[in-house]
């Protein structure tokens, strides 16, 4: 049973919610003295000229906005074993590492205890509204988390991916069991060493504690879906384990299967209730609810890149709601989700003003897009509903203007603090001559030509694109994996639809006048986008950190290499052809 832990109070912390958004520019302000307080001694705001000045104005004033570029010099130094107060008056000692899918490579940020107790206050504050419209009693959540391998730098600093950080922390398990949020499996699922493993007997923790399953989580949606995927390939193992007692010889890591031996027994009775009702489904809908009666909803960030995904996992879901999570980076974090009843797609983030300093870079639209004058950000209060802006973040880990690279628009505010809608990364998405395609173009094109495949009861299982400037014009390469047999005619169809969903006006103006060439259409092997998760598990990233590169840049080598060796089909469209 979950072991009772006092310390959460979820009136307390609403409350203290209400407090800190009614008052919110008092709030930053406090927040950005109390870090550039607390980091005086760093040698970045030393050099810059700060000379103990915490106001906003002055903090504007001499210190720049930057990317990771401009601070990776800096970073370099700590990653190499520099203890000197350099981006923080408190040594940096850990790294987290991006997950490295929107640059091709992870890069290092800095992580610190401030950071985990910022962690803990989302995490709280974000469980007390979701408590609030769906209690849960005691009892377990079948979560599929991942922890990679923590490493040493060349320096001798801890470095592992966010997720991981946070995980190792001594003080996660025991804020878990306070959120009533304790994972179903033991520690040693979390931290093996292969994750396919791993996966495996995190679902066969699920199914094991199936009746006291509360809700069944992951960081993102993709991670559900791939879960979900998975079982339906190994369910027969999952039911003779447990019917038998003995664990199967998928897993060899010694410390999982020793993990394993103090939970499997045979339970012939539990394995038949599983079988019956998996064999009762229909091509699989509603298998979460029917495994996990007493679950009451699933949850994971599942806005943005995730959206794809979002039509398999209410599949699975059947009648549970999904519930998308918080909105944060391995940066740090940013808002909360505190009406947790809205649809993932209709979901807002509601700034938490008390964990880190926040402005907000207008975005220029139209004919604008040539001014060379980029707007002056705007603080946490200034900003105006319906306008889109770029974040930028100061964290009390040494992060300061730092720009996020996410364009969000403000659709309201929760007392005085905004709240957000994802848009896109800021990076152009698709572009060769004088196209814009964002992340979110690329989804609704791929919606709109994927209904062709649902007529043959096919679905799209994941997707990527890139730009192919080999030969003059330039042209779109979308690619496909599907979960099943397409015949040439409605893929061909499939091909002139997405070139034609694509309705920026920079585009269409130029497909007609053949500036930019005939959109191509590749379908790839079985397993094609499991390898390129691989790839980047191989690079350092966790499982349920992965996303899924919806445009994969020139500099990407190796993903565009596992593309191009997949390949079993070529479609080129005709839907501009005069």
């Amino acid at each position: 049973m979950l072991e009772k832990v006092e310390g959460f109070n979820m009136e307390k912390v609403i409350e203290e919610f209400e407090e800190v958004t009614k008052d919110a520019g008092r709030v930053q302000i406090e927040t950005l003295r109390k870090i550039l307080e607390d980091n005086s001694e760093a040698e970045y705001l030393q050099n810059l000229g700060l000379n103990g000045r915490t106001d906003p104005q002055s903090f504007k004033n001499c210190v720049p906005l930057v990317t990771h570029k401009e601070l990776e010099p800096y970073i370099n130094r700590m990653i190499d074993g520099d203890l000197s107060s350099i981006l923080t008056s408190k040594p940096i000692t850990t790294m987290s590492l991006s997950s490295g899918t929107t640059q091709g490579k992870p890069k290092f940020v800095p992580w610190n205890d401030e950071l985990f107790e910022t962690t803990v206050q989302i995490y709280k504050t974000s469980f007390a509204f979701r408590n609030k419209e769906f209690p849960i009693t005691s009892g377990k959540a079948l979560s599929f988390i991942y922890s990679s391998k923590q490493f040493k730098t060349k320096g001798g600093l801890a470095a592992g991916t966010a997720t991981t950080n946070v995980f190792r922390n001594s003080r996660y398990t025991v804020a878990m069991q306070a959120l009533k949020s304790q994972c179903c499996s033991p520690e040693e699922v979390i931290f093996g060493p292969d994750f396919h493993q791993s996966l495996y007997c995190h679902l066969l923790c699920g199914l094991i504690f199936c009746d006291e399953v509360q809700f069944v989580s992951s960081t993102f949606a993709h991670s559900i879906v791939h879960s979900f995927r998975t079982f339906e390939q190994v369910w027969e193992d999952l039911v003779a384990d447990i019917r038998d007692g003995v664990l199967s010889e998928r897993v060899t890591v010694p410390s999982l299967r020793n993990a394993m031996s103090k939970i499997l027994k045979s339970d012939p009775n539990l394995a038949n209730i599983i079988q019956t009702k998996i064999m009762g489904l229909s091509n699989w809908y509603g298998l979460i609810q029917e495994l996990f009666p007493n679950a009451k909803y699933v949850y994971g960030i599942m806005t943005g890149s995730m959206e794809p995904y979002l039509k398999k996992l209410r599949h699975y879901a059947g009648d549970l709601p999904l519930l998308t999570s918080d909105y944060g980076s391995s940066e740090g974090w940013i808002a909360t989700n505190v009406n947790p009843t809205l649809p993932p797609e209709s979901a807002l983030y509601t700034v938490l003003p008390q964990i880190g300093y926040f402005e907000f870079i207008p975005q220029n639209k139209g004919d604008s897009d040539f001014i060379d004058v980029e707007p002056e950000p705007v603080g946490l209060t200034q900003v105006k509903v319906g306008q889109e802006y770029e974040i930028v973040i100061t964290t009390p880990a040494g992060l300061y203007r730092y720009r996020l690279g996410d364009v969000v628009k403000v659709m309201g505010f929760y007392n005085s603090s905004p709240q957000l809608k994802f848009v896109r990364r800021s990076s152009l998405l698709l572009t060769i001559n004088i196209d814009k395609n964002t992340e979110k173009d690329l989804q609704l094109a791929v919606e709109e030509a994927s209904k062709f495949l649902a007529e043959e009861k096919l679905e799209v299982v994941d997707y990527t694109s890139y730009v192919d400037v080999s030969k003059d014009p330039g042209h779109y390469v979308i690619v496909w994996e599907i979960s099943g047999e397409a015949s040439e005619e409605v893929l061909s169809e499939c091909c002139n639809c997405l070139d034609k969903s694509f309705v920026d006006a920079g585009y269409t103006s130029s497909r007609k006048v053949n500036c930019i060439g005939a959109l191509e259409l590749r379908v790839v092997r079985h397993g094609t986008f499991q390898k390129i998760l691989e790839h980047y598990i191989g690079l350092g990233s966790a499982v349920s950190q992965f996303k899924t590169p919806r445009c994969v840049g020139s500099n990407n080598a190796k993903v565009l290499q596992i593309l191009n060796e997949n390949v079993v089909n070529k479609y080129i469209s005709s839907a501009f052809n005069n």
